[in-house]
């Protein structure tokens, strides 16, 4: 029998806890393993961690010592093949303020286009 392949993993950085609850939900019923957190300190603090978090997933505006932004921007620098998606309900960064490869979606989303992407993002 072959090995089964083992759960994606994203890490959702999002501080408001019923967003964050219902994204965990959504991407565990598809199989993934979920990591969350509410500020890019709690999220860099799990990606030193566990560095089988290949996608994350981040708010814009969130408490603490960067926003969603700039996390994006120390992912990308630190772990480069990361899968970045960039949301928010109240800005819309420039793709010139995102990192490379960055995906910008506006709340509120659909999650499943939101897995529809990181499909394709993975391929």
């Amino acid at each position: 029998m072959g090995q089964a392949m083992p759960p994606r993993s994203i890490l959702i950085v999002e501080d408001e806890p019923f967003i964050r609850y219902d994204l965990v939900d959504f991407f565990e019923d598809r199989g993934f393993r979920v990591f969350e957190a509410e500020d890019a300190d709690e999220a860099i603090g799990l990606l030193d961690a566990n560095h089988a978090i290949r996608i994350v997933l981040t708010d814009v505006q969130m408490p603490g010592s960067m926003d969603g932004v700039k996390l994006a921007h120390h992912v990308r620098d630190r772990y480069p093949p990361t899968i970045l998606i960039v949301v928010s309900g109240m800005v819309n960064p420039t793709s010139a303020e995102l990192p490379a490869r960055a995906l910008f979606v506006s709340k509120p989303f659909d999650p499943r286009y939101v897995l529809r992407e990181i499909e394709r993002l993975s391929s």
